[in-house]
């Protein structure tokens, strides 16, 4: 019915299948966009936007017209908050290739992003996009990591913590991969989901942790309870194991 609209904002975000707050990921609405001068989408359960879009920045998903995945989080920049733009953009950004398991491959790489953001002017939202890009880091597997690292990123205190660190033998071999870990206190961290409880991948905790310890790193393990708790649990309970490793507070 409407031919010349391209599917956009939340809606786009759930077929290119990324990370989005849970009041978005399941609400019962279709968001349209259409070009400046057409009308403005208008129909039962339809969300209408209009949208000066050039052809790069539109594919086809399943058949679909739909915005691509950088204009697509530039589009949703009005309706997250900035952490969850940041979590969305280092989904989008994501990739390693580590000595076990495919490599990952990022969905547009950061580089790609950052070029795409800086070419774009009289865009809403548009500073949020940039104070996110400067936020942005390569490697993560998962949102909690995101939501982790920049729990830590608010205590000035704190040294950072990158994602996906290898850890290394005297060979400069990685023996093992963390999901954040600071090299100057030679301190790790893990998030332990659910994927954690099975036997096998206990089994794989198990040998890590041992591994973890023998090269001489700190490993500190933040679960869900953790976060349900609180980023004052969480920050704390960091803090205790940089202390141990010979962290100080300035």
């Amino acid at each position: 019915m409407l031919p010349d609209a391209v599917i956009s904002h939340a809606t786009a975000a759930r077929l290119h299948g990324l990370v989005l707050p849970r009041r978005l990921a399941e609400e019962p609405l279709l968001h349209l966009s259409r070009r400046p001068g057409y009308g403005m989408p208008r129909r039962r359960n339809v969300v209408g936007h209009r949208l000066d879009l050039s052809e790069p920045e539109t594919e086809v998903v399943m058949g679909l017209p739909v915005t691509g995945i950088a204009r697509t989080w530039m589009d949703l920049a009005g309706a997250l908050s900035s952490d969850e733009l940041i979590v969305m953009g280092d989904q989008i950004i994501s990739e390693h290739h580590r000595s076990f398991g495919p490599p990952r491959l990022a969905l547009v790489p950061l580089e790609e992003l950052r070029e795409f953001i800086t070419g774009k002017a009289h865009v809403p939202h548009l500073a949020k996009c940039r104070n996110a890009l400067d936020c942005l880091r390569v490697g993560v597997d998962s949102p909690p990591e995101t939501l982790l690292r920049l729990m830590l990123l608010k205590d000035p205190q704190l040294p950072e913590f990158l994602p996906n660190v290898a850890i290394c033998n005297t060979g400069g071999e990685a023996q093992v991969w963390t999901d954040l870990g600071c090299r100057e206190f030679r301190t790790c961290l893990e998030y332990d989901g659910a994927h954690h409880l099975t036997p096998e991948q206990q089994a794989r905790d198990h040998y890590r942790d041992l591994k973890t310890a023998e090269l001489g790193w700190m490993q500190v393990k933040i679960s869900k309870t953790d976060f349900a708790q609180g980023q004052h649990r969480v920050r704390a309970k960091v803090r205790r194991g940089l202390a141990i490793a010979g962290w100080r507070p300035v």
